[in-house]
């Protein structure tokens, strides 16, 4: 699948052991999620506020400086500075040799991608923005989705002859941050698209910028409420909470006959706060209740070990975890405190691999609702070009990051403009074909809704001893809005 052959200098030849070593370890990152679940708020120190034009402008880049530092090596250091130089060809090469000892890297697939649309000229720009300081992996994941549809699309001929650069821009899933980035974006004319924000937070401080510069936003992963027709320019390719809770309210109620709930969110974060109020209204229209058990992962008091036994005092037959990523721990702790007293179920951000490598017998048979898996509605091609570029299918972030990429692509082929490209989406008669089946966008910019069932079981893929197996078939539909 690669366009230009890999020379292997053979002074590199050394490290290809090393690389062999950790790779069992990369797939199952790759397959089952992030391991980096860092506060981005931490991270910043409460400095995003105070960012200038300048410290956002290295936040950014087209292959000039490299971002995901924890990737980096000789040749693409040497790569980027070529690239900045203008030496394309240098940087297709050394990045050509960089990805040899690396091919699962997408910032080096993006950039390799950008210097050979560079090198041709007349390019198509759009951005890809992800959390690479708060949430590392996430940020890999969804860059690897972005960039094996631009290499797919570029491998083609890109668009009328002109091929797809992709612009890397970190907001470290903070809202603040998240603003500056697209107040930048939407200045530079030559973008336009954005496949982004990560965290709902993110893409909802953001809605209003691209919607006053007329620059689609399509997110991969960003699935609060709140986002439901914020603006015409925002659109996502991950179902609201909205599908996923009544998903997995009508499952838990009615299938595995839990009739008494508690559930764990977190208050801070809007799409964990969405999900929470869903599926409770979900639930109790299913016919189930709700406990009053208080479990919020937010509180500066929260004890997970007390958690369990408060729900079963309060008469729960089942327990719902629906953190924020940056909480996934103290859910994870949770499930432990149970130790398997309570049938559990989760959101999709559990579908991470620290659910399966620390939860593991303790989350044997939690069940999730998740807007893919490769077993359910995978397109065979997606699949394939998957193996073949990162040795293994991704997760859903993966999956919904290369489809919101797709349909920037499909859209702009009629006419490469930002405001023709909204036209596009927003037509009813809209619809593309993607990685984790139909697309087509409601009038609020929603995707109309799938969700799938997931289980965690035993299994051998992860290397954790337990896998996210496919539960049932996809289950498509999107609740009205007006209950």
């Amino acid at each position: 699948m690669v366009g230009n052959k890999i020379q292997i200098d053979k002074k590199k030849l050394v490290l290809l052991a090393y690389v062999a070593m950790l790779s069992s370890i990369g797939f199952a990152i790759l397959v089952f999620g992030s391991q980096g679940t860092s506060d981005p708020s931490k991270t910043l120190s409460g400095l995003s506020k105070s960012l200038t034009s300048q410290d956002i402008q290295r936040r950014m880049s087209m292959g000039e400086r490299i971002l995901v530092t924890a990737d980096n090596s000789p040749d693409k250091q040497a790569a980027t500075k070529a690239f900045a130089s203008r030496d394309y060809t240098k940087a297709v090469e050394l990045l050509n040799s960089s990805l040899q000892l690396n091919r699962n890297d997408p910032e080096a697939w993006i950039y390799m991608n950008n210097a050979q649309a560079a090198e041709r000229g007349d390019s198509i720009a759009i951005s890809a923005v992800v959390p690479i300081g708060g949430n590392l992996n996430i940020a890999k994941e969804i860059l690897r989705g972005v960039a094996q549809a631009q290499h797919q699309i570029n491998q083609k001929g890109g668009i009328g002859g002109r091929l797809i650069q992709v612009q890397i821009a970190n907001d470290e899933n903070d809202p603040e941050v998240a603003k500056k980035i697209a107040e930048q974006l939407v200045k530079k004319r030559q973008i336009l698209a954005v496949i982004g924000h990560n965290a709902s937070d993110a893409s909802i401080a953001a809605a209003p910028i691209y919607q006053a510069g007329g620059l689609v936003a399509i997110s991969p992963t960003s699935s609060a409420n709140e986002l439901s027709g914020i603006g015409s320019y925002l659109f996502r390719t991950t179902p609201s909470v909205r599908v996923t809770a009544e998903t997995l309210a009508q499952y838990t109620v009615k299938t595995a006959r839990k009739s008494k709930i508690a559930i764990c969110a977190d208050s801070t974060d809007k799409a964990s706060a969405s999900f929470k109020e869903e599926f409770i209204w979900a639930a109790v229209a299913a016919g189930g209740q709700v406990t009053d058990t208080s479990c919020d992962f937010a509180n500066a008091d929260f004890n997970a070990t007390e958690i369990p036994s408060k729900a079963i005092s309060d008469g729960a037959d089942a327990l719902v975890l629906a953190p924020s990523i940056k909480k996934i721990n103290q859910a994870i702790d949770v499930a432990q405190a149970n130790q398997n007293r309570l049938a559990m179920f989760g959101n999709q951000t559990m579908y991470a691999f620290e659910t399966l490598k620390q939860g593991q017998t303790n989350v044997n048979g939690m069940v999730l609702a998740v807007a893919w898996h490769p077993a359910a509605n995978g397109d065979q091609t997606y699949l394939k070009n998957a193996r073949n570029l990162w040795g293994g299918m991704g997760n859903w972030r993966m999956a919904t990051a290369y489809d919101a990429t797709e349909v920037a692509i499909a859209g702009l082929k009629s006419e490469p403009k930002r405001d023709a490209l909204q036209k596009a989406l927003s037509n009813s008669g809209f619809s593309f074909k993607g990685a984790t089946g139909e697309i087509r966008f409601l009038p609020s910019g929603d995707r109309y809704g799938t969700a799938v069932l997931v289980k965690i079981q035993p299994g051998k893929t992860s290397d954790t001893g337990y896998d996210f197996a496919i539960l049932k078939p996809a289950v498509s539909g999107q609740l009205p809005v007006n209950r």
